[in-house]
């Protein structure tokens, strides 16, 4: 019985797709919702489960394609015929015990040997799995027991089951790029990530693995050396150097692997490029920026955020802070919270405040929206931004949670950003970037003292503008009313202090 794989419908304005990749080929077995194939829209790229359990007979649309939504992408034979094959064999493996018994008095020895070699053969995936436990046993050369914690990942990574582990399970382009680049293979990890996924940091900490026994050989001569106590010390010293692998993270999450390289843009990648230009090109976009005082701010974190995540299991940084802080304002200040139809000539204000917040991904930057981020308070609104930002950045996050944004928020201060420019998302017209919160000196007036220098919690807050719909005067107003609603800090009873 064959089952058909058709293009599902991803979200409600998404009427396309194009097949990146297929996970499964064609003769290959697949099972029910287990990963079959990628697919990439204008919003995200989602992996397409099988809906059946079977074997893959026909691919009816390649890679690159696009196609409608319905649109047959391959056909899946359940595998019935399959299954009975596998019990065949095990019967030709017990006949072969029958015939031990008629030559037991001297020839049993003798067709005993012929008949054992054949038997294990038989059994082709059984065997792989069998010959798996005996491998621990080489687990043991690796000398420095204390330095390869992941000591159970190697046993498990034989060259057969490793590399269909690392066909099996899916991994990002950027992270099979670090893996070729650090020389790791990938079927012998064991990913940290959702699903059991592997991530770049798994690649770097398995290729820092490798590269630490090197340093472990100069245990020996030591022992060689032991008049020599001096010489302990010195090596000692370079164990502790640290700055090698935190230079090696910094230079993985900048991605240097691409050196040299001239490659085809991504999907997503094209699609960023193209709406930012257009959203440049169909605005008449300025910035203004204003800094805040998140002095109180910080010190009810510091009170609260132990509390906070034992309780509501997620950290609580300045983010949820500054959302809040916007879905307010944009309550008071409806001309920022619109949308603008060039072409019929209407602006929008909406009556929901649906709050797009920038996340950083591998594959490039995905704006998520909180829909009726109005309706949170301040426990709500940190719990969704982490939800939504952990699924984004796994591939989770669906294409409806990716549109319907009528104000965005970008945080540059993630990455010590002071402040920034950042460019609207069409058809919004505003957006607003929250810089990097540092302790500076600053002027304050004190009631007693007067005019004092003091070391304050500060943070820039720029907002681009339409100024087709957004006056100067409009945008200087919403900021104000972010600010006084940061400085004053009135959270205390939200966090139950």
């Amino acid at each position: 019985m064959a089952v058909s794989v058709t293009m599902p419908r991803l979200g409600e304005s998404v009427s396309e797709g194009t097949v990146t990749r297929w996970l499964k080929k064609e003769g290959e077995r697949v099972e029910a919702d287990e990963p079959l194939l990628e697919v990439s829209t204008d919003k995200v790229d989602t992996e397409i489960p099988s809906p059946a359990a079977g074997i893959v007979s026909s691919i009816k649309v390649q890679e690159d394609e696009t196609v409608e939504v319905g649109v047959e992408l391959a056909i899946i034979d359940d595998g019935a015929d399959a299954v009975p094959a596998a019990p065949p064999e095990e019967p030709a493996a017990e006949p072969a015990p029958t015939p031990e018994p008629a030559p037991a008095p001297t020839p049993e020895p003798v067709a005993a040997a012929p008949v054992a070699p054949p038997a294990p053969p038989a059994p082709a995936v059984a065997a792989s799995q069998e010959s798996a436990p005996p491998v621990p046993a080489p687990a043991p050369q690796p000398v420095s027991q204390p330095v390869q914690p992941t000591a159970p990942t190697a046993p498990a990574s034989p060259a057969a089951s490793g590399a269909g582990d690392a066909e099996g399970a899916y991994v990002t382009p950027l992270v099979r790029k670090l893996a070729a680049e650090h020389g790791v293979d990938l079927g012998s990890l064991q990913g940290t990530g959702v699903g059991g996924r592997i991530r770049k940091q798994d690649v770097l900490d398995a290729a820092q693995q490798t590269a630490s026994p090197a340093p472990a050989a100069p245990a020996a001569p030591p022992a060689a050396s032991a008049p020599a106590p001096a010489a302990a010390p010195t090596q000692a010293a370079p164990l502790p150097s640290a700055p090698a692998p935190v230079a090696q993270v910094v230079r993985a999450a900048a991605d240097t692997t691409v050196r040299g390289r001239t490659e085809e843009l991504s999907r997503l990648r094209k699609v960023i490029a193209s709406r930012m230009t257009e959203s440049l090109q169909v605005s008449a976009q300025l910035t203004t920026v204003v800094e805040a005082d998140v002095t109180k701010i910080a010190r009810l974190r510091d009170q609260a955020k132990a509390a906070f995540q034992a309780r509501e299991g997620v950290k609580l940084s300045f983010l949820p802070f500054f959302a809040l802080a916007t879905v307010e304002a944009l309550k008071t200040h409806p001309v920022v919270n619109a949308s603008v139809d060039v072409e019929a000539g209407t602006v929008t204000y909406h009556e929901g405040e649906h709050l797009g917040i920038a996340v950083d991904t591998e594959r490039g930057l995905l704006v998520p929206v909180l829909h009726n981020a109005g309706d949170l308070n301040l426990a709500g609104m940190a719990r969704k931004i982490a939800d939504l930002a952990e699924r984004t950045r796994t591939n989770q996050v669906t294409p409806d949670e990716l549109g319907g944004g009528t104000f965005t928020l970008t945080n540059t201060g993630s990455r010590g950003a002071l402040f920034d420019t950042p460019i609207i998302n069409q058809p919004q017209v505003g957006i607003l970037g929250t810089g990097s919160v540092v302790k500076r000196a600053v002027v304050v007036e004190d009631p007693q003292l007067g005019e004092v220098v003091t070391v304050r919690s500060m943070v820039y807050l720029a907002l681009t503008y339409d100024h087709r719909i957004v006056d100067g005067a409009d945008a200087a107003r919403f900021l104000v009313t972010v600010k006084e609603r940061l400085e004053e800090g009135d959270f205390a009873s939200e966090l139950g202090l």
